[in-house]
């Protein structure tokens, strides 16, 4: 029997965590800028040279050190961008939301972003936004640990990532951050044919949506939503792309 996708917990009957990812495409959070991004735009460096990637937290829940420099290596072993890729941490005070809903996360977007793509310079931008508080649409008694939301912009739960990690029987907090971010910035990067085309046909059933069929692979669907029947992380591992993905990312630009 395989062995399943070690990225999840399961802590008391009935409590799940979940990643998922939404790409209804909205506007840039600057409509006067009117940009189309698409995940060739990171992959390759035609468009684009640079890449800046703005990390604003919450105080008090911004990402660790280790995974921020994993982000940053998993996008320097994957796109093109000669200028050099910068991430930007920022802290900003807590919104006072006891959950945050989709809306909610757009509003701060609009309000705390700096940095937009801008073609003329060749500079392209994503942004994260890492939450103090709980994702309010959860499904039954799933909790959500990230969202990427629209081509470029991503939310991560970090408190609700802290309170499945860190612990005995849990996975560390750096290793399931990490896993989240790098999951949600494969759906920004057109995974699983999500805006990337697949050279091969690796999609996993309609029901689990944009992900890939290999169960060991970061893109696999579980990252999204789990069944009822999954193990503890163990072994402390960062699941990584398998040889589908990566060969969907090349032939769309990146390395």
């Amino acid at each position: 029997m395989k062995q399943l996708f070690k990225f999840f917990l399961i802590l008391g009957v009935g409590t799940i965590l979940l990643s998922r990812c939404e790409r209804d495409l909205p506007s840039l959070p600057d409509p006067e800028k009117k940009v189309v991004i698409k995940p060739n735009d990171f992959l390759s460096g035609e468009n684009y040279d640079q890449l800046t990637v703005e990390i604003v937290s919450v105080e008090g829940y911004q990402p660790t050190g280790e995974t921020i420099n994993n982000l940053k290596a998993f996008l320097e072993s994957r796109l093109n961008k000669s200028e050099g890729i910068v991430l930007a941490p920022a802290l900003v005070p807590s919104p006072g939301k006891a959950v945050y809903s989709l809306d909610d996360i757009k509003e701060i977007e609009q309000e705390y972003r700096t940095q937009f793509p801008d073609p003329e310079e060749k500079k392209l931008t994503a942004w994260f936004f890492f939450a103090d508080a709980d994702y309010a649409e959860n499904e039954d008694d799933s909790k959500v640990l990230g969202i990427a939301y629209g081509p470029t912009s991503m939310v991560i739960f970090e408190e609700t990532i802290r309170e499945f990690s860190g612990g005995r029987g849990q996975p560390s907090i750096p290793v399931l951050e990490t896993t989240v971010t790098e999951h949600e910035f494969g759906h920004i990067l057109g995974l699983v044919n999500n805006g990337t085309k697949m050279v091969v046909n690796h999609q996993d059933d309609i029901a689990n949506g944009k992900h890939c069929d290999n169960q060991d692979c970061l893109m696999y669907w579980a990252a999204e939503h789990s069944g009822p029947l999954i193990n503890f992380l163990t072994g402390g591992k960062i699941p990584p792309l398998d040889q589908n993905c990566l060969n969907d990312l090349k032939n769309n630009g990146g390395k």
